[in-house]
């Protein structure tokens, strides 16, 4: 049950050492370095004197250049972009780096860090202009857009009763602020961005969402529409 509300992340492939290879647009002149080992990266890094420093340039150019590689067909990135979000994932992989376990390589580790850290951006910045009243205002589901139409009519029909009756739910069982956090989770607004939005943080609108589903789902089974009925109408 907990599928039918939950976000569907983007997915993107991460692009990694080899992106080391290139020049860097950040500081062109910088002369390519031997690459570190994982013990070499956290110990530079740690460091208190200028190889901290070196390693943090040398970081921050990596990051640049596989968030330039991993996001070189999507038109809204510009280098200014790609800056902010190297330097914003560097400071989030330093607060870290006690939980990098070396499990891979630690440019791969930093890399997918850069890459989730700009998706977070992106999705911050598409709903930037975006009120939770237009979000909230027309309603929580459209029965007839949301069942799949390449399933068969006995499936189609019980995907529309139960969007029917989740849509109910959502209108007459939650409370305002359950409402407006479920509904924009279902319509892709980041819980970070409910959160900002409603003057609240982002445990507390998991806290009011955990609540809500909980609710919805108790509804649902008061209707008849157990948990393991609606994996099978979904296919899930």
């Amino acid at each position: 049950m907990n599928g039918c509300f939950g976000k569907i992340e983007p997915r993107m492939s991460k692009t990694l050492d080899r992106t080391a290879q290139s020049s860097s647009p950040i500081d062109g002149s910088a002369q390519r370095r031997k690459a570190r080992s994982n013990s070499a990266w956290l110990d530079d890094l740690r460091s208190t004197d200028e190889r901290q420093q070196q390693a943090l340039d040398d970081l921050r150019r990596l990051l640049f250049r596989g968030l330039a590689a991993s996001f070189r067909s999507d038109r809204r990135i510009d280098d200014s972009f790609l800056e902010d979000a190297a330097q914003d994932a560097l400071l989030r992989i330093l607060e870290r780096l006690d939980s990098f376990r070396g499990d891979s390589q630690f440019s791969t580790w930093a890399m997918s860090i850069a890459v989730r850290t700009a998706i977070s951006e992106l999705r911050r910045r598409r709903w930037r202009d975006v009120s939770l009243d237009q979000v909230t205002s027309d309603g929580a589901l459209d029965p007839d857009r949301a069942v799949d139409d390449r399933a068969d009519a006995a499936r189609t029909s019980e995907q529309r009763a139960i969007l029917q009756a989740l849509s109910k739910l959502i209108a007459t069982a939650l409370s305002d602020r359950q409402r407006d956090a479920i509904v924009g989770e279902l319509r892709g607004m980041p819980s970070a961005e409910v959160a900002r939005r409603t003057g609240s943080n982002r445990n507390a609108i998991y806290k009011l969402t955990h609540d809500a589903r909980k609710r919805l789902r108790h509804g649902l089974e008061q209707q008849g529409f157990a948990a393991d009925a609606i994996r099978s109408a979904f296919g899930a």
